[in-house]
């Protein structure tokens, strides 16, 4: 051993006499049952991997700061939002609903997580490359990533279990518009806007309140693959943004996200023409327009991508003074639902890992448990006499009051006068989408659901894009039925009344 390399240890710290050869019953007899070395190492090797994330199971990313360059003091009291400040914060992209070992260029959404190590602890947003969702309600949540996974019979993913979900859910029309777009597959995760998708609350110092959306921008510029380079990339490199990421930090190249957001006087949210915490909708920019916030930038790569990466916890509930949840019934139930799925995933204390632990002092009354370090001291309960941390209400505050009593929750989903599934998806088809990006869209979609998709679900499919656009939609089953062969799927449903599919023969 070289003298500038440190000696082998066992996980205890004792020094270890072999990193190859284990502890034999003379030069060539059986291994001894005494060699606690190789009995750690091999125990330990068939404990490697943890539970990978439900949705969102393959991914990366990397540490870096964001820095306030606007003044947003008047709308929040949150210190990461404070003008000047500067906070450490890890990222991490992602697709959906693919496994750990699924190609980056699939065509799906994107995963878009940061956490802020900020003054006043962790605050973690949770979002997506896309400014909307799938579904408004969480009892459909579950639902619709098993239709994106695989099937129970053949433990295949399957086209015709895709559409029959979304065809039977009609809010999802503006979020399988941006699938199915350019947008569906991003060149890069640099050339990629991420957005909360959910409103929140802003409080600011005077207890005033704004409903808020945040929109990271790209400062790369957004850039896309076509389906073709998609496909060819996946063939050639499963792992391409993964490395994309990692080898423009190493190389000084830090990628860069400008951050604006959306900001909606508190009492405007009833009588908004959409229902303004609806998961499937955006807030129009032209009611409502951007104001700049900071910038983030990544600049530090993990050293340990399980430790730092895969075990990073990301969770909406971590919500800092100044910022609250709003009644979007979907972030409400993902306030519980995160934090579940880490201590399923990672382990009752995932949060006092390295890279979940905050940068502050912790003051909690949480103990114990598998894996605990962090060192708990009386008194373990309150309230106290004992000297025990105690709630600051006078400083932080109370909740809003609509935590308790429903009262804006209740008005958010009332009717609003324009709070239709198909409108916002056909004003993108119409008005945000260029000729070249429609023709994309219709050839996307066409050649997606060639791909064993039922005719009972292609019936709807057609039905469902002629309620986002007519014409986009007669234009998709026009194609289809061509490319297929059937010009009069009639008459071939009655020469072949067996067939149930159509293969893809693009």
């Amino acid at each position: 051993m070289s003298d500038v390399n440190p000696a082998t240890t066992s996980d205890s710290g004792a020094p270890v006499e072999s990193d190859e050869h284990s502890l034999t019953v003379g030069a060539g007899g059986p291994i001894l049952l005494q060699d606690s070395y190789l009995i750690e190492q091999m125990a330990q090797f068939n404990r490697e991997r943890i539970p990978e994330r439900q949705p969102h199971a393959k991914g990366s990313g990397a540490f870096g700061r964001f820095e306030v360059t606007g003044d947003v003091s008047a709308y929040t009291k949150a210190a990461v939002f404070q003008p000047g400040e500067s906070t450490e914060l890890v990222a991490r992209f992602s697709t959906v609903a693919g496994e750990r070992g699924s190609p980056d260029t699939w065509r799906d959404p994107r995963g878009f997580a940061v956490k802020f190590y900020t003054r006043e602890g962790n605050y973690d947003m949770v979002g997506n490359n896309t400014p909307v969702f799938f579904v408004k309600d969480p009892m459909k949540f579950q639902h619709f990533i098993r239709s994106q996974k695989r099937r129970a019979d053949n433990n295949l993913r399957d086209h015709d279990m895709q559409w029959d979900f979304w065809t039977l859910s009609p809010e999802s029309a503006h979020q399988v518009t941006w699938l199915m777009g350019d947008r569906g597959i991003p060149r890069t995760w640099r050339h990629m806007n991420g957005y909360s998708s959910h409103t929140y609350l802003w409080i600011n110092a005077a207890g005033e309140r704004h409903w808020v959306k945040y929109h990271f921008k790209t400062d790369q510029g957004v850039e896309y693959f076509t389906q073709h380079e998609a496909d060819q990339m996946a063939a050639a490199d499963t792992d391409y943004h993964t490395r994309d990421l990692f080898e423009h930090v190493r190389d000084g190249e830090f990628p860069s996200w400008t951050l604006y957001v959306q900001l909606m006087p508190y009492e405007d949210a009833a009588g908004y023409r959409f229902n303004p915490f609806d998961l499937t909708k955006v807030w129009p920019h032209a009611d409502y327009p951007l104001v700049e916030v900071g910038r983030m930038t990544l600049d530090r790569n993990p050293t340990d991508n399980h430790a730092q990466i895969e075990q990073a916890a990301f969770q909406p509930n971590n919500l800092v003074p100044g910022i609250g949840p709003s009644p979007d019934r979907m972030l409400l139930a993902r306030l519980f639902s995160y934090a579940d799925a880490h201590r399923h995933r990672v382990g009752a204390n995932y949060q006092q890992l390295p890279v979940n632990a905050p940068a502050v002092p912790v003051h909690t009354y949480s103990k114990d448990g598998p894996m605990a370090y962090r060192l708990t001291s009386d008194p373990v309960y309150a309230p106290n006499s004992k000297g025990g941390a105690a709630a600051d209400t006078d400083r932080y505050g109370t909740p809003p009051s609509w935590y308790a009593d429903g009262e804006i929750t209740r008005a958010a989903y009332v009717d609003h006068a324009q709070d239709d599934d198909w409108g916002q998806a056909g004003t993108m088809v119409r008005e945000v989408l260029d000729d070249g990006a429609r023709d994309r869209l219709v050839d996307n979609v066409v050649g997606h659901l060639l791909n064993g998709v039922t005719e009972p679900v292609l019936q709807r499919a057609f039905a469902y894009w002629k309620n986002v656009d007519p014409d986009v939609g007669g234009r998709i089953e026009r194609d289809v039925r061509a490319k297929a062969g059937e010009k009069d799927p009639k008459a071939a449903e009655q020469a072949n009344p067996a067939r149930t599919s159509m293969q893809h023969k693009a």
